[in-house]
């Protein structure tokens, strides 16, 4: 047997609805009325159908926000090496954390709109190299 691809909620309510319509037509006997759970499908589909356009729409929304955060990186980013630290504090917003900029910075280096390297910092007497990101002019 062949796999397919895998079946959502509303794939399996459907078949239900026309296994009970094929049902109805053979003059199937039950218990339960067959148009009540046709109609409870039905109202599932729709439920669901609600609920994939909400999660659209608030990822459109994550989405837009997002990319307002990566301009304005990429706005506040010099020509200098910078740590993520540093332009986590030139963003200057109380929302932004320090993941979502090095993201961000991810983001733009792939983009090809900042260059990221590395900085030299003496850390306790030692010497360690952390990334760091820069426009690219």
């Amino acid at each position: 047997m062949e796999k397919t691809a895998k079946l959502t909620k509303k794939d399996y309510f459907n078949t239900i609805i026309n296994l009970l319509n094929g049902a109805l037509d053979f003059g199937f006997d039950t218990d339960v009325d067959v148009n009540d759970v046709i109609a409870f499908c039905e109202k599932e589909i729709t439920t669901l159908d609600k609920r994939s356009a909400k999660a659209k729409e608030t990822a459109a929304a994550k989405k837009a926000e997002s990319d307002a955060l990566t301009e304005a990186i990429a706005a506040v980013l010099p020509a200098d090496f910078t740590s993520i630290d540093e332009v986590v504090e030139l963003v200057n917003d109380p929302e932004v954390t320090r993941a979502k900029v090095q993201y961000r910075l991810n983001q733009l280096a792939k983009a090809g709109t900042a260059e990221k390297g590395e900085l030299t910092v003496n850390v306790d007497g030692k010497n360690k190299k952390i990334a760091a990101y820069r426009a690219v002019v």
